[in-house]
């Protein structure tokens, strides 16, 4: 690519990133969205030097405890008064194999004790399933940590997982709650590694959409993968939640074909040794079949467009069935909804009324289910959220509620 090719790529992700930041309304303020400006300026004079960060080393690392940092590098642009390092992290994947995944770790500037700081560990709603889609690469890589302005003032350390998969190249992760929540927990164990930054123990989760599934098994499973670590509370905004419904009422719509074009493909490779040969075939149209492996090649974010002209002619023919009920695919969307045992930490969720990806009342089947088990659950149904406004709109009360927690 020449300069000049390079320079309108850098200038349409700017105006990209800006027309985002815009749209889902994270810097009302005149203010707030000069600062932003310039953090997106300063991402994209340094976008070329970050590439060989998501390199695989070479020779390849030997396995190491979970949350073990092979590589760590100062990230520009991170909010004012904070400073951020981009991490390359071991972690495990659905089998339990050692694997590296990256992802983010920001903290207030100003000093702390060891130890003195809970840490939030965010995980991001759904962004695509490639390496190059990984929110920490890009050229605003805080952007999209809805609240990260508001943790940070309270004096949290935030942490963002890419996923496996995701910036360095790795298993899958998409919607696999057992990699998805390893790599939630293994990122917040990395954080107490970073020197001067007061990260603890203490760890609240937070997540949106996918982020809300992956937070919700990490609070799961974080007793028995993760024990040194105090998980205070798990949040989660428009969470996914039974994926057998999400899935069937979604399916008939452009967005459904794509997030099914992401899980299919994602579970496919993941379990290869429990499904038949040739998998996709099984549960998608030779058409669909066809189609899903390049759609999840691409990103929701920059790529929306691809994305829509190969999505639009498979509704309505993407399925062979209802994938709830093909053997082998319903026995993982199963396995991979939370069950309904009794969360061991508070339950923070937020929905929004106009929710049309996520739907309200699977949702709210999902708050009835934990409180009837026990959970000390706090609700919010927000009238006018959208998915992608929700966990913007829920800021408030997920403070407060934060706060509360002992």
């Amino acid at each position: 690519m020449d300069k000049r090719s390079r320079r309108r790529t850098i200038v349409r992700r700017v105006l990209l990133a800006a027309l985002i930041i815009a749209a889902i309304a994270v810097a009302p303020g005149a203010a707030r969205l000069i600062d932003f400006g310039v953090r997106v300026g300063e991402g994209a004079a340094v976008e070329s030097a970050v590439a060989p960060f998501y390199l695989a080393p070479t020779p390849a690392p030997e396995s190491a405890a979970p949350g073990t940092i092979v590589r760590q590098e100062p990230v520009v642009g991170a909010p004012g008064g904070a400073k951020a390092w981009r991490v390359l992290y071991h972690s495990t994947d659905v089998d339990g194999k050692d694997t590296l995944v990256s992802g983010l770790v920001i903290a207030p500037a100003a000093p702390a004790a060891d130890g003195s700081r809970t840490v939030v560990s965010w995980a991001h709603p759904t962004t695509g399933t490639a390496p190059r889609c990984a929110p920490s690469s890009g050229i605003a890589p805080f952007v999209f940590i809805e609240g990260l302005s508001d943790l940070l003032a309270a004096g949290h350390v935030v942490v963002a997982t890419d996923y496996a998969g995701m910036g360095i190249a790795g298993p899958p992760s998409f919607l696999i709650g057992a990699t998805e929540a390893a790599n939630v927990l293994d990122i917040a164990r990395a954080a107490r590694l970073v020197e001067g930054i007061g990260a603890g123990d203490r760890v609240v989760l937070w997540g949106h959409s996918q982020g809300g599934h992956a937070s919700i098994f990490a609070a799961q499973r974080a007793a028995d993968y993760a024990p040194e670590l105090t998980i205070a509370g798990v949040a989660v905004a428009a969470p996914a939640t039974n994926l057998g419904a999400l899935l069937s009422a979604d399916i008939g719509d452009v967005s459904g074909v794509t997030i099914g074009a992401y899980a299919f493909t994602s579970y496919a490779e993941a379990y290869s040794s429990r499904l038949p040969a040739d998998p996709l075939t099984t549960v998608l149209t030779p058409a669909g079949a066809s189609a899903a492996p390049g759609m999840a090649k691409l990103c929701l974010l920059g790529q929306n467009s691809e994305l829509h002209t190969i999505a639009n002619p498979l509704i309505g023919s993407f399925v062979l069935g209802d994938p709830t009920k093909i053997p082998g695919w319903s026995e993982l969307l199963t396995e991979n909804t939370p069950d309904e045992a009794p969360l061991p930490v508070p339950l923070f969720v937020a929905q929004g009324a106009k929710d049309t990806l996520v739907r309200p009342e699977i949702t709210a089947a999902f708050v009835a289910s934990q409180t009837q088990a026990g959970t000390a659950v706090e609700s919010h149904v927000l009238p006018d959220a959208t998915h992608g406004t929700v966990a913007l709109d829920a800021l408030p009360s997920l403070m407060k509620w934060m706060g509360s927690l002992r």
